[in-house]
């Protein structure tokens, strides 16, 4: 699934990924591919992109996570 995290004029992620893990704003979730839509906001904590070449971490202070069936994008 494609997944990318950004700022207004900065991109911290834009790539293929396994999953996507993120302290949504009622819980952790763990978004995989093909999952289904939805929109929620996201808290102050750490989102974990997992991909073939292993993982990467992003410290974050909120946002929004917008899931679609093709993948994901967090606004920061």
């Amino acid at each position: 699934m494609h997944v990318v995290i950004a700022k207004v004029n900065e991109v911290y992620f834009d790539g293929e990924a396994l999953s996507l893990t993120a302290p949504g704003a009622e819980g952790e979730l763990t978004v995989l591919p093909h999952h289904e839509s939805l929109i929620t906001t996201l808290k102050a904590g750490t989102i974990t992109v997992r991909t073939q070449n292993g993982s990467q971490t992003f410290e974050i202070t909120g946002g929004v996570l917008e899931v679609h069936p093709d993948g994901a994008t967090v606004l920061l």
